[in-house]
């Protein structure tokens, strides 16, 4: 089997944070994450962090330079923060960063795709630091490669796994264009499931009407998308936005999550290529996050677009390593009360 290290171009670093004191009573993530490289002798943690340290989708898709400096700032927000009873004796590990370089986006989004492979395949669950939204791309190919996508479905030996992935998004990144970029990768995946034959379910939590045109909706009505306005997504509609997570969630046997943290209010998440003129409340967005981690059928997670050069008071990055920390603690709550 292979492992994570192998397709890693930058090993992980030691993480800091706050320090209270000894004993799980002031447990901090810094103190729990352990940090595999090529002679560790255990991969198979509950939750492995990786990061995609890339900003040229974003770049090429006419966006602000940055978020390759995003997954240390989430790491760096994350270090303090507590793990509290009953989620203090969590297993976290660090696998390091796979980099774009010289324009070299594909071959990134390949090897974070075998990266995340092989760490679905050691047992954990992946949660991806971005990076621009072309993480994506990468993300759904190691899932897409994993063997629990091949695995038979809910009441079939031969059928395989319905595959669906939830983007929390202002966008449909729908576009088409000559080469990958930020904005392309959920067409890219949808069009390559086309071509093997095979099928896999979007969903869009959050779509700004203001920055998707007629053509994107008309794609996304091509590609069967379900997706959910901003508008139809405020605090008071929270039961009916769970309703349709819970729907998808039913629909599918193998879940992937992404997060792009433009989907927030600027207020919230200043510090991303496109800030949102109005957005959806961070409630409704952990909610939605609580939601999908407390599932058996999360299979990986990122989270994408913060771009640490524009935010304030490290604001989007905190947001983001809370987001992060939700899902990880989420999903480590499910598997010890199984």
């Amino acid at each position: 089997m292979a492992k994570v290290s192998d397709f890693i171009d930058a090993p992980p670093a030691a993480w800091t944070g706050r320090h209270d004191g000894a004993g799980e009573e002031h447990l901090r993530w810094h103190e729990r994450v352990r940090l595999l490289g090529e002679d560790s002798q255990n991969d198979a943690a509950d939750v492995t962090v990786l990061g995609f340290a890339s900003d040229e989708g974003v770049e090429r898709n006419q966006g602000r330079r940055g978020a390759a400096e995003g997954p240390a700032a989430i790491r760096s927000a994350l270090g303090s923060l507590s793990l509290l009873a009953p989620v203090a004796s969590i297993d976290l590990a660090d696998a390091g960063d796979v980099t774009v370089t010289d324009d070299r986006l594909e071959e990134g989004q390949e090897r974070l795709g075998q990266a995340v492979a092989a760490v679905i395949d050691s047992g954990s669950l992946p949660i991806v630091l971005g990076g621009g939204h072309e993480i994506a791309f990468g993300t759904y190919r190691g899932v897409a490669r994993s063997a629990r996508r091949s695995a038979p479905g809910q009441g079939s030996e031969n059928k395989p796994a319905k595959f669906g992935v939830l983007n929390l998004d202002a966008h449909f990144d729908l576009r088409s264009a000559p080469r990958a970029t930020s904005g392309t990768g959920f067409r890219q995946l949808l069009e390559l499931e086309e071509e093997q034959g095979s099928e896999v379910s979007y969903a869009v939590v959050g779509i700004s009407e203001a920055a998707n045109t007629q053509t994107l909706f008309d794609t996304a009505e091509k590609y069967r998308v379900k997706y959910l306005l901003d508008t139809d997504c405020g605090v008071t509609r929270r039961a009916e936005v769970l309703d349709f997570v819970q729907s998808f969630l039913a629909e599918n046997d193998l879940i992937y999550l992404t997060v792009d943290l433009d989907v927030l209010p600027a207020a919230t998440a200043p510090g991303v290529s496109a800030p949102a003129a109005r957005g959806v409340h961070l409630e409704i967005i952990e909610a939605v996050c609580d939601l999908v981690a407390a599932s058996p059928k999360l299979a990986a997670a990122d989270i994408a677009e913060l771009n640490p050069a524009f935010d304030l008071d490290g604001r989007t990055a905190k947001t983001a390593a809370r987001l992060a920390h939700r899902i990880a603690t989420h999903h480590f709550e499910r598997k010890i009360h199984d």
